[in-house]
């Protein structure tokens, strides 16, 4: 039996475990990224476990969500993760050069390797034929320091892609119809690869829309082949010396198959507030909508903004919207002014933002009150874009364009042959804003610089034997981690202060809770499926750790963020049964037996409803390794044990 792509790059990765579906195995990282709202605890974490450099092949900190710089907060840890990047053997990407992923696929991705990043949609670099993986700031921490990275070894999914595009249906199309096939959760536990002669016609930057909302079907990671479009990118970049082909054996066997047929295919959009809540645009059309924003992470490229800059010529944005445009790097923001594309954009009225994620975290740009806004970016989750009861539709630079022009929610399909986008066979590289880290003889005289508002990272404790507390909190499916530790300008500031982020924890929820888990000294959290979905930040953990909470119960976890829970010493806890879900109620006490000694071995364990007297099973489904890690009060005090 052959081997799929993601086989054939854990195989060559392989550090420790069977290459067994459900088996824990460790990896070998080749790359790791950061970014600024996650990257300060994790060069924290690195330094707590006195790495002095970096083992990885190429570790890169990135400078692009907290750069709205109100006060002196968000400055104060660029300028720490700028010192202790160059101190400790890592690049940095200074603020302005662009988004993480945007800036990793154009300059650093490399088919065949391994990235792990501390956000959510690392994957994104799947588009180059890389498996990239989102991670906890600590899992990346570990990696640079030479650790493996764990992952439960992952089923393979794979998408067959035939036909080919139409007219303004683009590559965000294709991973919306994905998302209303598979859903939320259909890539839990799966590497979605996708094949088929479909896959000859998209280029690098389509590829890497696809994979980069995988993250919003769960999946561990999305891959593409590596051909003669992934060569062809890489030669525009000057760095086809990283050109590797890669493509699945002809005997390769798939755990799940799907198909697209990419010429059937008309716009879509997510409605909210979820991702694969998708509907036909041509449903929508003569929606009144206020607002448009196209970039982010997703549907930044340069090919992107070109087909929006065409679009707008010489045509001006309807009085009743507001359009923003984030070009998603340096490279990208250059090439349009050079070619006269961002004069055409300025001319129809948009208003261009910095390179950065900007208003896809709630950093700016928030809509009007009860607002419709049309978003190019990867999630829709309710409160996320700042606005409370705004409602967010993902779509296409095609429709984002088109609707901006008319005031309503438009189908471009109607509006006759699409422009046509040649990109160049070169393009401008200029990496000046990328600083290279001092030399280990040089590093060992720098400072790294500290702001007031770093604060120590919070310490999990061993667990007590028995767990005797309330049920501090219940909510239900589909909880992100938005909703657990928002963003947003307000709250992505303190991401360093973890004592005054907490103020802020699950209130886009329960607003009283932060001041209920004080007043009880923690407890124990109950959820609903798929708890945890969303963005890798780990301050969705430890926040809620700082807050005295010691584990949390649901129908099932999203992979990074159970990740998470069990680095900072939390236990996650599943129901034997969903139907129990009803059996317990908020503020109930409770109690769960032989607490430690579950997680010692067993795989079970007992929860005792004190106020109603029902008793409830629990499933514990962790590794050796995880075991240890929790039984030390988290992953820190883990290193530290194992020396």
């Amino acid at each position: 039996m052959g081997y799929t792509i993601v086989q054939k790059i854990i195989k060559d990765h392989l550090l420790s475990g069977e290459m067994k579906a459900g088996c824990e195995i460790g990896l070998r990282i080749d790359q790791t990224l950061t970014q600024d709202a996650t990257g300060t605890m994790a060069y924290l974490q690195l330094e707590a476990m006195e790495i002095e450099r970096v083992k990885t092949e190429l570790s890169v900190a990135y400078i692009d969500h907290n750069t709205l710089q109100s006060g002196f907060e968000n400055a104060d840890d660029h300028r720490y993760i700028q010192t202790v990047a160059k101190k400790h053997g890592v690049r940095f990407s200074r603020p302005g050069n662009g988004i993480c992923h945007q800036v990793h696929l154009e300059r650093f991705g490399a088919p065949g390797k391994t990235l792990i990043g501390s956000d959510s949609h690392t994957p994104t670099a799947g588009g180059i034929g890389m498996l990239g993986m989102g991670a906890g700031g600590l899992d990346v921490a570990v990696a640079m320091g030479g650790g493996a990275y764990y992952i439960t070894m992952p089923k393979n999914i794979k998408v067959e892609l035939v036909g080919k595009l139409s007219d303004y249906v683009g590559a965000k199309d294709v991973i919306l119809e994905v998302l209303r096939q598979l859903g939320v959760k259909g890539g839990v536990g799966a590497v979605i690869e996708y094949a088929g002669e479909g896959v000859r016609s998209l280029s690098v930057p389509q590829r890497a829309t696809i994979t980069n909302m995988g993250a919003e079907l769960g999946a561990t990671s999305s891959i593409f082949p590596s051909d003669d479009a992934t060569l062809a990118f890489l030669r525009a970049q000057g760095r086809e010396d990283a050109f590797k082909p890669l493509a699945p054996d002809a005997d390769a066997v798939y755990d799940e198959c799907y198909t697209v047929d990419l010429s059937a295919l008309r716009p879509l959009a997510a409605c909210p507030h979820s991702p694969d809540n998708v509907k036909s645009v041509s449903d929508l059309a003569g929606m009144k909508i206020d607002q448009v924003c196209i970039g982010s992470c997703t549907n930044s490229s340069l090919a992107d903004m070109l087909t929006v800059a065409k679009m707008l010529k010489g045509k001006t944005v309807h009085p009743d919207v507001s359009l923003s445009i984030s070009p998603g790097s340096k490279q990208v923001y250059t090439m349009l002014a050079e070619c006269g594309a961002l004069a055409d954009m300025i001319a129809a009225g948009a208003r261009i933002l910095e390179c950065a994620c900007g208003p896809c975290i709630g950093m700016g740009f928030s809509p009007k009150s009860a607002g419709v806004s049309l978003r190019t970016f990867n999630r829709n989750f309710l409160a996320r874009s700042g606005t409370a009861d705004a409602s967010v539709y993902l779509v296409s630079p095609e429709v984002a364009a088109a609707s901006a022009i008319a005031g309503v929610f438009t189908d471009p399909t109607t509006l006759g042959k699409a422009p046509e986008v040649a990109l160049p066979e070169k393009f401008t590289v200029n990496d000046n804003l990328i600083e290279l880290p001092a030399s280990p003889e040089e590093a060992k005289s720098l400072t790294v610089e500290r702001g007031p508002n770093i604060k120590p990272i919070p310490k999990g404790e061993a667990p007590a034997e028995d767990l005797s507390c309330k049920l501090i909190l219940k909510v239900g499916d589909n909880i992100t981690t938005d909703h657990i530790m928002p963003a947003g300008a307000k709250i992505l500031p303190y991401r360093s202060n973890v004592p005054k982020l907490s103020e802020y924890c699950f209130t886009v929820c329960d607003k009283d809770f932060p001041e209920r888990a004080r007043r009880e000294g923690g407890g124990v959290i109950l959820g609903g499926a798929n708890y945890g979905q969303g963005s890798s930040r780990e301050h969705a953990a430890l926040v809620p750790l700082y807050l005295g909470i010691k584990a949390v119960i649901s129908k099932s976890f999203a992979r990074i963020h159970m990740a998470n829970l069990i680095n900072f010493g939390i236990v996650p806890m599943t129901l034997a049964n969903e139907d129990d879900y009803d059996k317990i109620s908020e503020g109930d006490d409770i109690a769960i037996e032989g607490f430690a000694e579950a997680i010692r071995g067993k795989d079970s364990a007992t929860l005792v409803d004190k106020t109603n007297g029902a008793r409830v099973p629990l499933v514990l489904t962790l590794s050796a390794r995880q075991r240890e890690i929790l039984l030390a009060g988290g992953t820190l005090n883990y290193t530290k044990q194992k020396g």
